[in-house]
């Protein structure tokens, strides 16, 4: 695998030359029927479903939140492609895949510069038959509470940072297995008071979305058991 770019009309394209053959801007452009693209709600805005051959991609446009949001919806200041959102995600994401954790593989980010603006894009593989922690909840099932605190302690270990780190962007496939995802604004640091605030912030999320049937003292004991282990 190489990571290559290539200029487009309007923007730069990144991508991995072992799951792409060029930079094809018409990647991040959703198909225009419902059917042939669902969306999917998440986060600041929308992800879509792209059919790639065999292969199902998840193409993501990023947006801002919170109050900055209401006024400039999906531009953000340029200050250098290296530091540019899809560029720094894609490599973020990039180094955590070839190092074995569980994240979805990046697969091309595209940035569009207007002047001292930019837009961008992002293309991961989508991680299949796999719902996130809310969908769990809502729907009452057993959540493997061990094994996601297993998960949180491998990438606090290798200094991950999930900026946030919230039940919409932890997965489980069918098998058990956990994921994280949406690593946008994501850092690697030395060891710190960062890991428990990750924590925290997942703490309230969880404790947002659940009632006491579906999430209460024990389960996030259960979490944090499986934290105190190292796989």
């Amino acid at each position: 695998m190489t990571a290559k770019t290539e200029r487009t009309g309007d923007g730069v394209i990144l991508y991995d030359d072992a799951l792409l053959d060029h930079a094809d801007p018409g990647l991040f452009e959703p198909p225009a029927t419902a059917d042939a693209a669902p969306s999917v709600i998440g986060g600041r805005g929308a992800a879509w479903m792209l059919k790639h051959g065999k292969d199902e991609w998840v193409l993501r446009h990023y947006r801002r939140g919170g109050l900055p949001g209401r006024f400039v919806r999906d531009r953000y200041l340029w200050i250098g492609l290296d530091v540019s959102r899809p560029w720094w995600e894609w490599h973020l994401l990039d180094s955590l895949y070839k190092e074995g954790l569980p994240v979805p593989q990046a697969v091309a980010a595209r940035v569009q510069r207007r002047g001292l603006l930019y837009k961008g894009d992002l293309i991961t593989r989508r991680i299949p038959a796999a719902h996130n922690l809310a969908e769990r909840l809502a729907a009452g099932g057993d959540i493997p509470w061990n094994a996601v605190g297993r998960c949180l302690r491998r990438f606090h270990e290798a200094g991950v940072c999930h900026a946030d780190l919230n039940a919409n962007n932890i997965l489980l496939d069918r098998a058990g297995q956990v994921y994280l995802i949406d690593f946008d604004r994501g850092t690697r640091r030395r060891e710190g008071a960062w890991r428990g605030a990750n924590l925290a912030r997942l703490k309230r999320s969880l404790e947002k979305l659940s009632d006491e049937d579906a999430f209460n003292v024990k389960a996030w004991s259960a979490l944090l058991e499986g934290y105190g282990r190292l796989q």
